[in-house]
């Protein structure tokens, strides 16, 4: 059975304090508990999950575009702090109640920034992007991204300046080419892999700064403390997840430095288990799962 791609039944974007806008798109009910949803590399908005688990959920997806990419003004130089600050405003302009953060790969971090603010009531983390100048990752990294590391540590604006030349094509390429088997097989099945292209080709329409920051942040030292995140975390890793890019252990060092993390490894999944697992992670994350520790 091919993952759920359903379209977001409205999209549109808020206004934020400064006069930028934050572009969002919305499945599921109206009224039903708000789920914020951070996407992986240079992906826009229109790329939900688990559309189909959110009636019975009673729940709402809502995915954002952070800056520059989709129908988000770009914001030269921002922080995950902005980026906090962002959600702020979004949450005052569409008038939620307390909400919730799902968030995939790159997102992690802006996911993670915003539970170490406490603006969010639990956070679930998919197949993330990890902390990776923590001494214990050290010895886990891929040579590539031991040297990304060094590349932005030694020059950031050099090292994000070095991404301009991305594009949709190329990250979809990778993102296959260091996919395990079992992930493949998710991104390259018809309806996914025509709506991934659609997602990557509206998250780059503004180029690639949006991603390159990303990516910058992502690499540069984190400006929060996961051993100070008080709300609950769930981090789901797959057992089958090849990517370098995320987390090298699985999530497993990360699980110990958050008070409240709740570590859910699946052995047989793949990275992408944020489509082939939508159901499990939504209802966990909104209190109503079994406990899969």
């Amino acid at each position: 059975m091919e993952p759920d791609v359903t379209e977001p039944d409205r999209a549109g974007a808020v206004k934020l304090p400064d006069g930028r806008r934050l572009g969002w798109a919305r499945w599921g009910p109206a009224d039903g508990t708000p789920v914020l949803f951070f996407s992986g590399a240079g992906m826009g908005r229109r790329l939900g999950f688990g559309a189909d688990a959110l009636p019975a959920l009673g729940a709402r997806l809502i995915a954002v575009d952070r800056p520059g990419l989709g129908a988000s003004d770009p914001a030269p130089g921002r922080t995950l702090d902005d980026w906090v600050r962002d959600i702020g405003g979004l949450a005052a302009a569409l008038d939620l109640p307390a909400f919730r953060i799902a968030a995939f790969s790159q997102g992690a971090p802006f996911a993670l920034a915003c539970a170490a603010a406490g603006v969010a009531e639990a956070v679930a983390v998919v197949s993330g992007q990890d902390d990776l100048r923590h001494p214990d990752l050290a010895g886990l990294l891929a040579p590539d991204v031991a040297g990304m590391l060094s590349a932005a540590e030694a020059d950031p604006a050099g090292f994000e300046a070095s991404f301009s030349g991305v594009g949709p094509d190329l990250l979809r390429r990778l993102v296959v080419d260091m996919s395990s088997e079992a992930d493949a097989a998710v991104y390259t099945a018809p309806a996914f892999s025509e709506a991934y292209a659609r997602c990557l080709a509206d998250g780059f329409a503004q180029g690639a700064a949006g991603y390159a920051r990303d990516l910058a942040l992502g690499m540069a030292p984190w400006p929060f403390t996961p051993e100070r995140i008080t709300v609950p975390v769930d981090l789901w890793y797959g057992g089958r997840d090849a990517s370098p890019v995320h987390s090298p252990d699985h999530g497993a060092t990360l699980a110990r430095r958050i008070p409240a993390a709740r570590r859910r490894l699946l052995p047989e999944a793949g990275g992408a288990l944020l489509w082939t697992h939508a159901g499990e992670i939504l209802s966990a994350l909104l209190g109503s799962g079994p406990d899969t520790r």
